[in-house]
């Protein structure tokens, strides 16, 4: 190295310098000053030819030695080195980035420069301390129209999504939205159409439930976006019809028992058939699924839960549900304040509590006493049917059969153990309570027993996106509240603040807890009363009740006390098998709101 003076003049700008763009006419008037006040501080670095000429190359400071002419200055201080084998192509990068920053064009034609004369991306990366992935990212600049790299290096870039857009589309494309779009002299261009107008469909990999042989297939090919985080499959197709045609195929081969192809409707959701009941809980083996594909083509499953077929009589015409029997002549109320939990909220927790009622059921500790007082809640529960020997019509479930089977010997008496008493009993109360809404409403003995075994520990946490948008807002806040979660401004900020912070905590929204309303429990309080006047009554108005509670105490009496009561239970077994009596003894009040309960 060694140290001329020099006429400016006779310094050759180097062809391959790094930095192409132009500089702002504002900093070459300040650098112009500052030569004139203080001359060049920092000498430009400059080389001997090599292609046999006696002139300089101005490796480094070009700018300098422009505005030392601008000046009028006649000679100048540089430094003398010897050319690098590329030319000083990584002096020159490098240089530039210490002054100033280059932008991405000039950045990119530089390392396509070290490229070609034998860099790695590599070494590139370790020389100038920059990520391997985000040279690749300028690397795709190749695939951007000349013209728009042009416009690019003037200043006026697009953001990252948009150039990645611009660069997945082809030249032809490009030239002919270019041609469109392109800005006037001196104004920005309108990127945010030029990649609208150039933008396709992506279908992902890491969405694809097929292999790769019904890729081959169908014809796909997987292209991989460099612009994704270095984590994840960023491979992807456009051709979209392939690829949903792969995942249609995956779904029929792959169907479920039970399973069926639904479509989706106008906003993504699955349409669902007709007269089925979506569950939200753990679906149970005679439940249906249905598996569809979503707005970005993944494969979705969902559970739903086909209603019963009706029961025909014996003259053919189909019995008549609970809700068909309501009073017609029922006054309307006045519509009321949306309610802190809608509809679909209640059916979710019904759902919940029935599968932490019947976990907790089968898992929890239970002594034998409350084993047997839950054994007479369940019997008590609306959605059950007591079959009786009283009359010659019975009507009752097959399922329940399998229970009592486990207690029968082979000598048709009864023969077990006390932990096979016990199964039983647990299997019997998971069949009977029930805190779906509908038909298999047990009512409020399904949440007493809920609250006996402390169900409430084996409920799911509800802080998800589907529970929480059945949440008023009111309800989200004081959520929030409890939660320690700020409140945002809009209730979608809020529901999402809280879905962050229930993903590590465990959500149970208080309307959900077991515990009874105080009111259901003085209600049937009450019922107990009023059926056990009614039995009294039957015992000595009809005949027929004095020969079942006589019949029954004539055979219970070698091994039980309670002769009267057993009366009394025979006499209300007669009574619930016949229709017509049994509702006639029932309150009028008490009959309207079990039936809609029912009906719910």
């Amino acid at each position: 190295m060694q140290i001329l003076k020099l006429d400016p003049r006779a310094l050759k700008d180097n062809p391959d310098d790094t930095r192409r763009s132009k500089s702002s006419p504002q900093s070459d008037a300040l650098l112009l000053a500052t030569v004139k006040a203080v001359g060049i501080i920092q000498p430009p670095v400059i080389s001997p030819e090599v292609d046999g000429g006696n002139g300089y190359i101005i490796q480094a400071g070009h700018r300098r030695v422009k505005q030392a002419i601008a000046a009028g200055l006649e000679e100048i201080t540089v430094l003398v080195v010897e050319a690098a084998n590329d030319n000083g192509a990584m002096r020159s990068m490098v240089e530039n980035i210490a002054r100033e920053p280059l932008n991405p064009v000039d950045q990119w034609r530089g390392i396509e420069r070290l490229v070609a004369l034998g860099w790695t991306e590599e070494a590139i990366g370790v020389a100038l301390a920059l990520p391997v992935r985000q040279i690749r990212k300028l690397r795709l600049l190749a695939n951007v129209l000349p013209a728009a790299l042009d416009h690019m290096a003037l200043g006026d870039m697009p953001n990252e999504q948009q150039l990645r857009t611009i660069a997945a589309a082809s030249l032809d494309e490009q030239k002919e939205v270019w041609k469109a779009h392109k800005p006037k002299k001196s104004e920005r261009a309108d990127w945010y159409n030029i990649s609208r107008a150039l933008s396709k469909t992506r279908m992902f990999a890491k969405d694809a439930s097929f292999g790769e042989d019904l890729a081959a297939a169908y014809g796909i090919e997987w292209v991989e976006d460099l612009f994704a985080p270095a984590d994840q499959d960023s491979r992807y197709t456009t051709n979209v019809e392939a690829f949903l045609g792969a995942q249609q195929e995956w779904m029929t081969n792959n169907l479920p028992k039970k399973g069926a192809i639904i479509e989706v409707n106008n906003w993504g959701q699955p349409e669902l058939p007709k007269k089925a009941e979506r569950v939200y809980g753990r679906p149970s083996k005679s439940d249906h699924v249905g598996m569809y594909l979503d707005r970005d083509g993944k494969v979705q499953s969902v559970a739903y839960r086909m209603p019963e077929e009706k029961k025909k009589t014996k003259a053919g015409s189909p019995t008549t549900g609970a809700a068909e029997d309501l009073d017609n002549d029922a006054i309307v109320d006045a519509p009321k304040s949306r309610p802190d939990v809608t509809q679909k909220g209640q059916d979710m927790i019904g759902d919940f509590r029935t599968d932490a009622l019947h976990e907790a059921l089968g898992r929890a500790p239970i002594e034998d006493d409350t084993l047997i007082a839950l054994l007479v809640l369940a019997f008590a529960g609306l959605n059950v049917r007591v079959d009786s020997g009283a009359n010659d019509t019975v009507f009752g479930s097959k399922r329940f059969k399998r229970h009592a089977a486990r207690l029968i010997g082979e000598d048709g008496k009864l023969a077990f153990d006390q932990e096979t008493l016990r199964v039983a009993a647990r299997s019997m109360l998971i069949d009977v309570l029930s805190c779906r809404r509908g038909m298999s409403n047990s009512g409020v003995v399904s949440r007493i027993a809920g609250d006996a075994i402390g169900a409430d520990g084996f409920l799911p946490n509800m802080g998800s996106e589907d529970f929480l948008l059945c949440l008023s807002r009111q309800a989200m806040e004081a959520a929030a509240k409890e939660a320690n979660v700020l409140p945002r401004q809009k209730v979608r900020e809020t529901r999402a603040a809280l879905v962050d912070h229930f993903k590590a905590e465990r959500f149970v929204h208080t309307a959900a807890l077991f515990a009874p309303d105080p009111q259901d429990i003085v209600d049937l309080i009450k019922s107990g009363e009023v059926f056990g006047d009614d039995d009294t009554a039957g015992n000595t108005d009809g005949a027929g009740g004095e020969d079942a509670g006589a019949e029954d105490t004539a055979v219970d009496e070698p091994t039980l006390d309670g002769d009267e009561d057993l009366a009394a239970l025979g006499d209300e077994a007669d009574l619930s098998n016949t229709s017509d009596q049994a509702l006639e003894a029932v309150d009028a009040n008490e009959e309207q709101d079990a039936y809609g309960i029912a009906a719910e």
